[in-house]
């Protein structure tokens, strides 16, 4: 029988709580701390636990991406088509650092598709291009989070 778990992806961050509060003001979430681990605050949104953020006191930014192409763990985070660049003016409203874009085609008048940023604290994340369904009259009107490699 398998034991019940769960997981997150913790970034780790010199100011934990402004992290925290950057990706709960971008996902339209809540953070407070983890039960039981006082080190660990939690980001959550209406499908639970999507983020967690961990005091580093010698917390480095990563370079990301790096010149040779190598890529990292990010967060992807997934946003209809016609919310793409509002999106975009609320993650560099809250903070973002703008890293790079990429035209994926299939997106006529816009000039990306997918759009790769540096949050606050210099962990990458990205805000990809997915279908129509997430519009705000559907029930699934908050977009799910996704920590993937692309």
């Amino acid at each position: 029988m398998t034991v019940p778990k769960t997981t997150v992806l913790v970034l780790d961050t010199a100011e934990p709580e402004l992290l925290a509060r950057f990706y709960a003001e971008l996902l339209g979430a809540t953070t407070g701390p983890a039960p039981g681990d006082g080190e660990l605050l939690l980001v959550t949104g209406g499908a639970g636990v999507v983020l967690g953020v961990r005091r580093d006191p010698d917390h480095v930014p990563p370079s990301w991406p790096l010149p040779e192409g190598s890529q990292q763990a990010h967060v992807h985070i997934l946003v209809a088509a016609r919310c793409l660049d509002e999106a975009e003016r609320e993650a560099v409203a809250l903070g973002a650092r703008p890293v790079d874009a990429e035209d994926g085609g299939g997106l006529p008048g816009s000039r990306t598709t997918r759009r790769r940023y540096a949050d606050p604290a210099g962990h990458a994340f990205v805000l990809s291009v997915v279908g129509e369904d997430l519009a705000p009259d559907s029930p699934r009107s908050d977009p799910p989070v996704q920590h993937r490699r692309v």
